[in-house]
């Protein structure tokens, strides 16, 4: 029932290339930082990962990013990453864009033991209709330069409305960061550090987390766990130093009285 591991290091060290990795987090807020520098320096590529966006440049997933360890992306929002922009212009990075919703009822459905499920989002449109430029060929990006693009996918008429047959997202591993958790692996997070950090414990056949405050088991309220135990196989508990260290997406400051 211990599931604390020793180190990050140790903790990723079966994820080999070619791996899915669900990654938790919210733009910058509650990603597993610690975890994605260790995958970086086990060297691991070729991987696919399903996360709500791509980090930035120098911080989370962008550090894998522009070392060229990913092949393909399945995220919702990717508009603060020039490296990942420049990736997917230029043919080297496979990306599927997903409305931000589905992507996590996808993540979720997936832990659920869910295999796919009809939404509205996206009826109507090249989500449904296919052709949605998933990777282009390096040569420009023009329709004819689109080397694979988005598949047809199925859709049926509820009450008048078109629905999307939408399928499950399990990755191989899921990686995430809570505010605290207990060697048995029940986890809790803080704030928006919650979005997606469920999502992605869920659907990831081997899930690991990094906790800021490793507990005993019974000390955490059973009402307050957003992610049980159950879902969880591996613990890493951060150093004080490694919990405070973290990034702001955008900071944003008023002017100080005398320049207005």
């Amino acid at each position: 029932m211990d599931k604390v591991v020793a180190s990050a290091a140790e903790a990723v060290a079966d994820i080999a290339s070619g791996a899915t990795l669900a990654v938790g987090g919210f733009g910058l807020c509650g990603i597993p930082s610690e975890l994605i520098r260790a995958l970086l320096a086990a060297g691991v590529d070729d991987l696919e990962v399903v996360s709500n966006n791509a980090g930035v440049d120098d911080w989370g997933l962008g550090l894998l990013l522009s070392a060229g360890r990913l092949r393909r992306m399945v995220a919702s929002y990717v508009g603060e990453n020039r490296e990942f922009a420049r990736q997917y212009l230029a043919g080297e990075l496979e990306v599927e864009l997903t409305p931000q919703g589905t992507l996590a009822e996808r993540m979720r459905a997936g832990g659920s033991g869910i295999a796919a499920f009809f939404t509205a989002t996206g009826g109507g449109t090249q989500v449904a209709e296919g052709g949605l430029p998933w990777r282009y060929d390096g040569r420009g990006n023009g329709p004819e330069n689109v080397l694979v693009a988005s598949p047809r996918k199925e859709t049926r008429d509820y009450r008048g409305r078109d629905y999307v047959l939408e399928e499950a997202i399990v990755a191989d591993f899921g990686l995430v960061r809570a505010w605290k958790g207990d060697r048995h692996g029940n986890l809790v997070y803080k704030d928006s550090a919650r979005n997606f950090n469920p999502l992605a414990a869920m659907c990831g056949r081997i899930t690991i987390a990094e906790v800021e405050h490793l507990v005993e088991p019974g000390e955490l309220d059973p009402n307050s766990v957003h992610t049980p135990g159950v879902y969880v196989q591996r613990v890493v508990a951060l150093t004080p130093d490694q919990a405070m260290d973290k990034r702001i997406e955008k900071r944003t400051v008023h002017a100080r009285p005398e320049e207005t």
